[in-house]
């Protein structure tokens, strides 16, 4: 009986894993880029690669993609004169189930062995004891801290952060912290300006206002890339008084004070640039939240809705909408966040010289 098409692909996955062309770690294509590869509906290609991570073959991480798993480490054979346990039936080889067993510890960084679908897998050190010794606490310093919780953040979120996950993964005492930072609130505010001060402007500066504004928030974006937390920190309505986010600021005021605008105009200009920048940034963040709460990356997700688009097409309530879906065809539109940054760069920039111009 032939196989039905996510099958094949899920077939095709598991040989590559066997033979050694796919290894533990690698990135696969998304799963658009295997529905135009394979030639068949976004939704069988999701459905491949959901079940191929609900089998522990593969595993999605939230801000990176799908990723071969690792296998989990054979359990040591039994010792002379023991009857061995009777072990769980394997699946083909060239799969790995990811077993209910505790893993060892994990880098915070790498590849990483699938859990469980009923425990995302963590970073070490988040909600757990890190293993090995202790840390002496004399070697702790407020940048260690800061970086630690920067790290974790990363990783998994704003959420995800605490004094005592700080403490587990620099594998010291919870309140030694305390010595160092007065508590998470404050803690946050410190990873913030330590973010925003990563890059910075180094000399030369390039000339002309369009130059200097799109530098700004060129570093801007890749600050909140490296970072998607970060954008929840900082609402447009209550700034943050950081010193390193003010030097962003000073970079764009540089840009516009020969332009003639008066003070109040700058600053409308400056909290437009970074309005934008700021807006696209939260969906990183947001995404990678929504993610953890459904369960479905966003095509998932998107492909779960589109019997109620095409229910919209139909009705004929809408026929512009219905027109664009049509137009866009089975490909369908794919959302990109640094396509759209361009795009939204590229129009304040041309909009903001059309104004100038007009000025004496």
């Amino acid at each position: 009986m032939a196989l039905a098409p996510y099958q094949r692909i899920i077939s095709d996955v598991r040989a590559r894993i066997a033979d050694g062309r796919l290894a533990p770690g690698d990135r696969l294509p998304s799963t658009r880029q295997l529905a135009k590869d394979w030639g068949v509906a976004l939704a069988t290609a999701t459905k491949a690669m959901t079940l191929l991570c609900q089998e522990g073959v593969l595993e999605a991480r939230p801000r990176s993609g799908t990723f071969v798993a690792t296998p989990a480490p054979a359990p040591a054979g039994p010792r002379p004169g023991t009857t061995p346990a009777s072990a769980p039936a394997q699946p083909a080889s060239g799969t790995f189930v990811a077993t209910p067993a505790p893993a060892p510890a994990q880098p915070a960084s790498g590849t990483f062995v699938a859990a469980p679908a009923s425990s995302p897998a963590r970073p070490p050190g988040v909600g757990r004891p890190a293993s090995g010794p202790r840390s002496p606490d004399g070697d702790l310093t407020r940048q260690r801290i800061i970086r630690a919780a920067i790290e974790i953040a990363d990783a998994e979120g704003l959420d995800a952060l605490s004094m005592r996950g700080v403490a587990a993964k620099l594998r010291v005492a919870t309140m030694s912290t305390y010595r160092h930072v007065a508590g998470k609130d404050d803690l946050v505010l410190l990873m913030a300006d330590a973010a925003f001060g990563e890059l910075g402007y180094p000399d030369p500066q390039p000339e002309g206002w369009r130059a200097l504004m799109e530098r700004a928030a060129r570093t801007l974006w890749t600050t909140f890339r490296r970072h998607p937390w970060l954008a929840q920190v900082t609402p447009l309505t209550r700034p943050m008084v950081l010193p390193n986010l003010l030097a962003h600021s000073e970079q764009m005021h540089t840009a516009l004070r020969p332009s003639g605008l008066d003070a109040t105009s700058r600053l409308d200009v400056m909290v437009m640039f970074y309005s934008h920048v700021q807006g696209l940034a939260m969906q990183l963040e947001q995404e990678t939240q929504a993610r953890e709460v459904t369960g479905l990356t966003d095509e998932e997700w998107m492909d779960q809705r589109t019997p109620v688009l095409e229910a919209v097409v139909a009705s004929g309530r809408y026929p512009g909408f219905a027109a664009l879906m049509t137009e866009l065809g089975e490909e369908g539109y794919d959302l990109d966040l640094d396509r759209l940054f361009e795009l939204g760069l590229r129009t304040l920039l041309d909009g903001l010289a059309v104004t100038l111009a007009k000025r004496p």
